[in-house]
């Protein structure tokens, strides 16, 4: 995507105080585009399962490292399709490089990205650009982005910035079979109306995009049962070990966007298969931090028939090689996230 000079940014961002998230974008030609990377051999003849993995890369802040921890953690492969959060692309916090193109060329798969975010806090980043993508060791045939209905205007928040949360829709072509996926951010500065509302909005594109034929949704989800800016419900659930349940045993009952997609055909992974597994540590301020069930995969004409967390936590590396990026290392976690790793069954 074209850079866009930093006075033009401030700008543009400046808009903000006057008019609309949605007029301000309207104005901005990246927002619309979905950018292409092409880096997978044409298919190879009819496929087997297809193993997905979500993942919140946390920037792509390390990017050598999650690199290798994809190409080396045995329980992160195989892998056909990564439903990936949170990569930038010309921001001085991740080295100035597109993250999402650099790690698909390293992987020999194909990319579709999506811009969710443009970053003003930081004038000496080249764009400031942020968002979404959907990595395929297939060929990706057509792919679009789904802007999400805003429930939280980030322009006024202290990592001030323009745009919203959004989707990234792909179709696949897996050699004889097409296969829709999709990589879903949705709101944590909101509650689960909000998301259910942002969710709706993705389903329906799929239903659009897709038709019947199966297809994976998967991403960040943010399904916090909560506001993700309340702080008192945030220790309020840090201290109460039956709180604490609702984040981890009980989020449909909670968080409307699930339930959402069960009416709307979609089976929800890991639920049903592995129990609760927390994919998100969120730092407490006294210190320790409080297990979230955030990420989630969404089949649908397809049978979930494995599925497991994955640690991005350094002591949970015992493959990192001698002298590797991964072995020198010197944080405590590649991300915030866990991964998610699931394989699913074609019907018939």
């Amino acid at each position: 995507m074209k850079a866009i000079p930093v006075e033009e940014r401030r700008r543009l961002g400046a808009l903000l105080e006057s008019r609309s998230q949605d007029q301000v974008m309207g104005d901005i030609a990246q927002f619309a585009q979905t950018e292409l990377f092409r880096f997978a051999p044409p298919a190879d003849g009819p496929a087997g399962p297809v193993r997905a993995l979500v993942f919140n890369m946390e920037r792509g802040v390390h990017l050598a490292e999650i690199g290798e921890f994809l190409e080396r953690c045995p329980e992160a492969r195989p892998f056909d399709v990564i439903l990936a959060n949170e990569l930038d692309d010309g921001c001085v916090r991740s080295g100035g490089v597109h993250t999402a193109a650099a790690l698909a060329e390293r992987l020999g798969m194909d990319c579709a990205f999506g811009l969710e975010f443009i970053e003003l806090v930081n004038e000496a980043d080249p764009k400031g650009y942020h968002g979404n993508a959907v990595f395929s060791r297939w060929p990706i045939r057509d792919a679009r982005v789904v802007r999400l209905p805003e429930r939280y205007n980030w322009y006024f928040d202290r990592q001030r910035r323009i745009g919203g949360r959004l989707a990234v829709l792909a179709v696949l072509d897996m050699g004889g079979m097409s296969l829709g996926v999709g990589s879903i951010h949705l709101e944590n500065r909101t509650d689960g109306a909000g998301r259910e509302a942002q969710l709706r909005a993705v389903l329906d594109a799929a239903e659009e995009m897709f038709g019947d034929m199966p297809a994976v949704l998967g991403g960040d989800l943010n399904t916090n049962t909560f506001d993700g800016r309340d702080k008192d419900a945030i220790q309020s659930i840090a201290a109460d070990r039956l709180l604490q349940r609702r984040c981890l045993e009980q989020v449909k009952e909670y968080e409307p966007c699930l339930p959402l997609a069960e009416r709307y055909g979609w089976r929800i992974v890991p639920e049903g298969l592995n129990g609760p597994l927390p994919t998100r540590r969120k730092p407490l301020p006294g210190g320790g931090h409080l297990d979230l069930r955030l990420d989630w995969l969404l089949v649908r004409g397809m049978e979930p028939a494995a599925c497991r967390n994955i640690s991005t936590c350094r002591e949970e590396w015992p493959f990192a090689a001698l002298g590797s990026a991964l072995a020198a290392f010197g944080g405590r976690e590649l991300s915030d996230h866990n991964a998610l790793w699931a394989e699913c069954e074609r019907h018939g």
